[in-house]
């Protein structure tokens, strides 16, 4: 070994040394990942977040992956030249539509994550929300008011759900287990129907049910920032509301914090917006002191 490598590794060995206090410290606990964004079309970006994943359950932490796939949804939408639109950030979702998102994110999808994990060395199993009747699901409700008339109207999304109830007996089985989930948000109906739920409030609920210690919501910005354009890296509950009243936090990233929000006020330990694209991001959010985005907890 020459000097030059013999200088990298004794740094690589001095980052496990560092790194082992914050392991033993999340050892035995449950992280909930949502993953999801354009990282997910980047072959090399999705190995290295499989062996992440798969490093987290060797030093005794339990990842749940929980997946989106708007772009690619969006991709064999178009492939198939079937139009779709959105409301709020929703796609709306009838009858044709929801068999090709379920087509997507249970199939595709979610068995590329599933042996990018296995390749890694990890012991993957994939999931929808149907399998189990893990997320058991309600049609979600929106309403517009009318400028003119100030009546308001009623939005059918078609089928787009929101968790009613996450069946906690599978989590814990698999928790107990080698075996790191990977579930895909669709969800069934009372009467069996197939709902697509937004990757991030599924990611939430299932964090929530699992008694999470940690939700990390990889995306494709650095985290939460504030007025000045400066990354938040930790803020309370109620300074997360109060810069969603200000308009400090705004667009895309208000539902992103209202997750979080949730997800806390459910019992997770705190949640995290952590930028996806930064290398090893979920590795440096848990095993470093500065963490990698913006962590909200309860106070």
């Amino acid at each position: 070994m020459n000097d030059g490598n013999a200088t990298e590794w004794h740094e690589k060995a001095r980052l496990l040394a560092e790194a082992l206090p914050f392991m033993r410290e999340h050892n035995g606990e449950t992280v909930c990942v949502k993953y999801g964004g354009h990282a997910m079309g980047d072959e090399a970006v999705a190995d290295r977040f499989a062996r992440d994943i798969v490093l987290l359950k060797q030093v005794g932490i339990n990842p749940i992956v929980v997946h989106g796939g708007g772009p690619q949804i969006g991709a064999m939408l178009e492939r198939l030249k079937i139009k779709s639109s959105f409301i709020d950030g929703l796609r709306v979702t009838d009858a044709e539509t929801v068999d090709i998102v379920e087509m997507v994110l249970s199939g595709s999808i979610n068995k590329q994550i599933v042996s990018a994990i296995n390749r890694a060395g990890g012991f993957a199993i994939g999931m929808s929300g149907k399998d189990g009747n893990l997320i058991k699901a309600r049609k979600i409700k929106r309403t517009k008011k009318d400028p003119g008339s100030n009546i308001e109207k009623i939005l059918d999304l078609g089928f787009v759900g929101e968790p009613a109830e996450i069946n906690p007996h599978i989590l814990d089985t698999l928790e107990k287990s080698d075996i790191i989930p990977v579930i895909a948000p669709i969800g069934v109906g009372p009467n069996g129907e197939t709902f697509n739920i937004n990757a991030d409030t599924a990611a939430g609920a299932v964090a929530a049910a699992a008694g999470a210690a940690r939700l990390l919501m990889l995306t494709d910005v650095a985290g939460v920032l504030d007025d000045t354009g400066r990354l938040i890296k930790e803020m309370t509950v109620e300074r997360a509301k109060t810069l969603i009243q200000s308009g400090t936090i705004s667009g895309g990233m208000i539902p992103k914090v209202e997750t979080c929000l949730d997800a806390v006020r459910d019992g997770v330990g705190a949640a995290v917006i952590v930028d996806g694209r930064v290398p090893h991001a979920v590795l440096l959010e848990l095993f470093t002191p500065s963490g990698a985005g913006t962590l909200i907890k309860a106070r």
